[in-house]
């Protein structure tokens, strides 16, 4: 019976012994036990920034021509390109302006440079949809003559004059001046119109004595035939006839239908100022030239230099400031052609409101 015993008790304490194994191995050791990673480490977990995140840009498409138009813009453009301007531009330089004004109709572009009579064309075709926002390019147009006959208008009596832009606003521009002078297209002066391309070319062969050209065209031709002089400021003629009023030929309007289109205003026209002005710096030409050239505005460098101080740069903003500066001219428009102004002179809507 004892013995029986002794055996039952060794088997009880062996089964005891095979239990506490099991639980052992059951339980992780310390060495086995998952460590956190790097990853999820509380040193490395993120904080929240003590700075708001930045304000995405608001996006917008800009078309500018080749040419005064588009100068202005050409530090824009590379600003854009270093991310340091408000908006997140797309940038078409065209030197149709056909192209221009049609893509500002269709919506393709939000802002545009264009003729401020193409403004109130455009204003009067899309009722209202597109405005003007600022005033950017005075008179770029001169003439120019091989030789040293002319040192006024009324030298210009009896003379041949050959010009480009015939039934738009440099035919305009000039009938006025000449009549205001008392000279008579057609009769007193004859004025033939040619290809702005071609004039440029005979004018530089000296096939021709007297042309009117815009810059940079003219500074082409001043540059390449030392011969040919800058006769008359067509600028200056303009202020002579009408009392100082300026002339000005080009300016920014914008789509009024796009999305936050106050703030896309504003924030342009801050961009767009800072670039004009960095254009119309006498310390910084070399840079401009260069940024005309570069962004393919101006043909070359030389040119951009030569044309800039003749390229009647300027940054009007302000709806009464601009109607201010461009009402006499579009006076005198609509006599010569309502249709150079698409049928109307605008109305103070025109101006928007900034």
């Amino acid at each position: 019976m004892k013995k029986a015993l002794s055996i039952l008790w060794i088997l009880i304490l062996a089964l005891a012994l095979v239990a506490c194994s099991s639980g052992t191995t059951a339980s992780p050791s310390p060495s086995d036990e998952a460590t956190p990673s790097a990853s999820t480490s509380p040193s490395d977990e993120p904080t929240p920034s003590d700075e708001p995140s930045p304000t995405e840009k608001l996006s917008v498409s800009a078309g500018f021509l080749k040419g005064p138009t588009g100068i202005g813009a050409s530090y824009l453009m590379e600003q854009a390109d270093a991310g340091n301007t408000l908006l997140d531009y797309t940038f078409t330089v065209e030197s149709d302006p056909s192209i221009v004004t049609s893509s500002i109709i269709s919506g393709d572009l939000d802002i545009a440079a264009v003729p401020t009579n193409v403004a109130s064309v455009l204003y009067n075709k899309t009722e209202g949809a597109v405005k003007i926002v600022a005033v950017n390019t005075l008179s770029v147009l001169y003439i120019l003559e091989n030789g040293n006959s002319v040192q006024s208008v009324a030298d210009l009596a009896g003379k041949t004059i050959y010009a480009m832009g015939q039934a738009a606003n440099p035919e305009y521009v000039l009938n006025y001046i000449l009549r205001q002078n008392g000279l008579e297209p057609g009769e007193d002066v004859t004025v033939e119109y040619m290809d702005a391309g071609e004039l440029a070319t005979k004018m530089t062969a000296g096939d021709i004595d007297i042309a009117m050209l815009p810059v940079p065209m003219s500074t082409t031709v001043l540059v390449k035939n030392a011969d040919v002089r800058v006769a008359l400021d067509i600028g200056d003629e303009w202020e002579a006839v009408t009392g100082g009023n300026t002339l000005a030929q080009g300016c920014i309007v914008v789509r009024a239908d796009i999305d936050n289109v106050d703030e896309v205003v504003a924030d342009f026209l801050a961009d767009y100022e800072t670039s004009m002005a960095f254009m119309m710096d006498e310390a910084t030409i070399d840079e401009a030239a260069a940024l005309a050239a570069q962004y393919e505005i101006v043909p070359s460098e030389a040119i951009a230099k030569a044309a800039l101080p003749d390229s009647g740069l300027i940054f009007i903003a302000g709806a009464d400031n601009i109607k201010n500066s461009i009402s006499g001219y579009f006076d005198v428009l609509f006599t010569a052609d309502p249709k150079s102004l698409g049928g109307a002179i605008p109305d103070d809507a025109f101006y928007f409101d900034s």
